[in-house]
């Protein structure tokens, strides 16, 4: 009998610790509002990384960066790292804003890079801007046949 209340009393422990264990506020991972893809942020930078490229065998990892530097003036680029050497690695950058409430991003800027039988390469540029809007840089990878892109997070300038 003794045990039997026992158990009884470690099972409503038990019961009375998974409640209290799950009453616990759950929040969103962040209140920023999203744009396609990407949050709004007023975070000093945002770095995009490649979704991973399950088909090839030469595009091993590639990024896209954008910085705030200060009013009016945002850092932009990107990286692309190839597998081993290869004909050819290319980034191309495409510098995008938007302001809050607008359905999509507009394009602002773009360049590219392109190295010849290397493993690597990167291109980034300080760009002055116009304040008020949000700035995300989106990168389009290629190491010789493999292909992926990258975006950031909106940056808002003042």
């Amino acid at each position: 009998m003794k045990k039997k209340v026992l158990s009884v009393c470690y099972a409503f422990l038990l019961l009375l610790s998974m409640l209290l264990i799950s009453v616990n506020d759950t929040q969103a991972a962040s209140d920023d509002p999203i744009l396609d893809g990407s949050y709004l942020t007023h975070d000093a930078e945002s770095i995009g990384y490649a979704a991973p490229n399950t088909r090839g065998v030469d595009l091993l990892v590639s990024y896209s960066k954008c910085a705030r530097l200060g009013p009016g003036k945002i850092y932009a680029g990107g990286t692309t790292i190839a597998a081993h050497e290869v004909s050819s690695v290319r980034v191309s950058v495409i510098v995008e804003r938007a302001k809050e409430e607008d359905s999509a991003w507009t394009y602002y800027d773009n360049w590219y890079k392109l190295n010849e039988n290397a493993d690597r390469v990167s291109s980034n540029r300080t760009l002055t801007v116009e304040g008020g809007y949000y700035y995300r840089v989106r990168c389009i990878h290629s190491a010789h046949l493999d292909v992926s892109s990258s975006f950031t997070d909106g940056v808002y300038i003042e």
